[in-house]
């Protein structure tokens, strides 16, 4: 049942100090997406860069076929970005040799098309250099001086945990992964990709958290394949990980060797991911009882990783 997936993680800044309002209106979540596509005059896809409010990525890009006359599959764009937010991102359409169409056509109080120029190649995923955020949360209430001295910590690295929104609403993602990998069901290609990315998270997770647990999430220990901190993407092939931290993630991820299992078999070869997430250019400022965040991370990161350590989130709004 999804009641049993605990997706409260350890914090290891001290714990949240506070409680505010999350996403109360569009304006508080702000996301500029760092990328600099190179223009090609004879390229066969066109860029576009979109402003959206209140609208999700998918369904941008559904409106961009449908006004290009092209498949679902011909537009591209470097990664998802939130629904109740306002954010820039950039989008990519293979025309061919199909003729441009208007692609003010698009624009509306949910989308405004920046600028659009032809490219060579089609975007993908994670290419982009990362994302800059600027945050408000509302109604703050708490032990301000406590969050003050999580805030101090913010710049020397939070746990780089895999947000909740991978893990679908109420973890219904995991849901489908214990189907799947535990019971040998079936499902469409789609809710499978779905259900490969949150176990591998929740296997990140785990391990994150246990680390966190023993102090030592910061620490190169020995068997480390890096030259910092990593946790697993679990896949084919045998975990780099050797000594004390094989030791450590073998301790962890037994509990989950069928889920290691379907991973394999689904053809995912072993990753590393950093443990510690440090983020660009932080600050912040009070308002009021409001407190603004401001900072940029790299692809793959997420902003609520580094808001957990801070607050405890009331959600007013969420999407993605």
């Amino acid at each position: 049942m999804s009641d049993t997936w605990n997706l409260d993680w350890s914090r290891a800044l001290g714990g949240a100090a506070i409680s505010a309002d999350f996403r109360t209106e569009p304006e508080d979540f702000i996301v500029d997406e760092l990328a600099f596509p190179e223009p090609s005059e004879s390229g066969e896809h066109v860029y576009l860069h979109i402003k959206k409010r209140g609208a999700n990525t998918a369904w941008v890009a559904k409106q961009l076929a449908k006004l290009a006359g092209v498949r679902p599959l011909d537009i591209s764009y470097f990664g998802l970005k939130d629904r109740h937010a306002i954010t820039t991102q950039w989008f990519s359409v293979w025309l061919g040799q199909k003729p441009e169409a208007d692609w003010l056509q698009i624009n509306s109080d949910e989308n405004v098309v920046l600028q659009h120029f032809r490219g060579a190649r089609k975007l993908r995923r994670g290419e982009h250099v990362g994302n800059r955020f600027k945050i408000r949360l509302r109604n703050t209430q708490g032990d301000l001086k406590a969050a003050e001295r999580v805030l101090e910590q913010i710049s020397g690295g939070v746990p780089n945990y895999f947000g909740e929104q991978r893990f679908g609403i109420n973890g219904g993602n995991l849901d489908q992964v214990r189907h799947l990998a535990e019971e040998d069901g079936r499902c469409r290609k789609n809710e499978k990709a779905f259900a490969m990315s949150a176990a591998r998270s929740w296997l990140f997770n785990q391990v994150l958290a246990e680390r966190i647990g023993k102090g030592n999430w910061q620490e190169c220990l020995q068997g480390e394949p890096e030259a910092e901190p990593t946790g697993p993407l679990w896949g084919r092939g045998r975990n780099p990980a050797t000594g004390l931290l094989g030791e450590l993630e073998q301790g962890v991820l037994g509990t989950w060797q069928p889920w290691c299992n379907w991973l394999e078999h689904c053809g995912l070869t072993q990753e590393r991911r950093q443990l510690a997430l440090r983020p660009e250019a932080f600050r912040y400022q009070w308002e009021g009882s409001d407190l603004i965040l401001e900072f940029a991370l790299p692809p793959g990161a997420f902003a609520t990783a580094l808001l957990r350590e801070v607050a405890e989130l009331v959600n007013v709004n969420s999407g993605t």
